[in-house]
């Protein structure tokens, strides 16, 4: 039985180009980067080129990328670095992923006033609240991107554009993130257009390697490091160059620029739509996040009387994998707070399924999980206590 991959939300199967792309940074280039002598060289040779294929991405200078160990770090490097004294008001949203989450947590606690905003019932962020939220001491706003468990997309050149706009009036500037992970494989990445200060991405998400990542810091921006060592990366981020996890990250987002790139969204955005068609067909079962504002390869599926965790194992042991929210939370019990801040009832939060597509999916995959999907509740709920 071959088995059918639909997580990519949780991470990708890595390109045999970016593969091949690192391959010779760990027996032939093995220098450490910050070396002077020429094994060194040719190391920091292949990080910059890196950095500039990144940077090219972003519309930004080489400069202002910062590589790092991933978007955890990235995110955490970026809140904890702007309210280093514990001082001043961030805005957030209630259904950020942990990193950020849990982070503006841990500011709270430590005295940082934090307003946290919830979005709509459809999952999208009303940029209202934003802005009505702000206060004489706001420092920093953190909104995502795109959401990565309801796939919902935030205007963030709206946001970033009214802030830049309120900027013009305030001795005291805002300074503006966003954690772009889910959305950087599908929207515009401009830095420029998104009028950002900070926008974090992952490798992982988009057939890179995993344990590297990377964030935009605009140019004369302050930011307190979380560690302190060596000089690489400007001392924000210092320690040892992750050199053939680089080189990969650097492919990974070249191939986003690619000419078949589009081609490969639209397919998507077409299984996509043919999965939450049929899903919907089922009795009981609805769409979480709204129809259209949402990433061209995320389902997110709502099952009355049904566990989710239960739908979840069933649907592995017929070799299809799926999850039920952030990999990053799957270790909790609890509800997704994602589908909890959005008004959703936790019976109903703990009946969901996350579905979320990649390059490497066919449409007959998708044929062959709605087949699998339609027995798999319909024996589920001959087991249900509420059928």
């Amino acid at each position: 039985m071959k088995r059918i991959y639909f997580d990519n939300a949780a991470t990708t199967k890595i390109d045999e180009s970016v593969m091949k792309a690192m391959i010779p940074y760990f027996n032939l280039e093995f220098g450490n980067a910050s070396s002077i002598h020429e094994f060194g060289q040719k190391a920091e040779a292949g990080v910059l080129n890196a950095k500039y294929i990144i940077s090219k991405f972003l519309n930004c200078k080489p400069n202002e990328i910062i590589f790092t160990s991933g978007a955890t770090e990235s995110n955490n490097t970026i809140l904890q670095g702007v309210f280093s004294d514990f001082k001043g008001h961030l805005i957030t949203t209630m259904f950020e992923h942990p990193c950020v989450l849990e982070t503006a947590k841990y500011l709270l606690r430590r005295g940082v006033d934090v307003t946290f905003i919830a979005p709509e019932k459809n999952g999208v962020i009303d940029p209202q609240k934003i802005f009505r939220a702000i206060k004489e001491d706001t420092r920093l706003v953190s909104i995502m991107y795109a959401n990565n468990e309801v796939g919902t997309v935030s205007n963030i050149a709206h946001i970033g554009k009214k802030i830049e706009e309120l900027n013009q009036k305030r001795i005291n500037k805002i300074l503006f993130h966003t954690d772009a992970v889910q959305a950087c494989y599908f929207r515009d990445m401009d830095v420029k257009k998104l009028r950002t200060d900070f926008v974090s991405i992952s490798s992982h998400k988009i057939y890179g390697p995993k344990g590297i990542g990377a964030f935009f810091m605009r140019e004369h921006t302050k930011l307190s490091p979380l560690m302190y060592g060596g000089h690489q990366e400007y001392g924000i981020r210092p320690g040892t160059y992750n050199v053939p996890a680089i080189i990969g990250f650097g492919k990974a987002i070249q191939l986003i620029s690619s000419k078949n790139h589009k081609k490969t969204i639209e397919k998507m955005k077409k299984i996509r739509d043919f999965i939450i068609k049929e899903s919907l067909k089922i009795k009981g079962v609805f769409l979480n996040g709204d129809r259209e504002q949402r990433l061209e390869n995320n389902i997110n599926l709502l099952f009355e009387n049904i566990e989710g965790e239960s739908l979840l194992l069933k649907l592995d042991l017929e070799g299809i994998a799926c999850s039920t929210g952030s990999a990053c939370a799957s270790g909790s019990l609890s509800a997704s707070h994602v589908l909890l801040s959005m008004g959703i009832k936790p019976e109903n939060a703990h009946g969901s399924l996350r579905i979320s597509l990649g390059k490497y999916n066919t449409m007959e995959e998708a044929e062959r999980f709605i087949i699998t999907l339609k027995k798999s509740v319909g024996q589920l709920r001959e087991f249900s206590p509420f059928k």
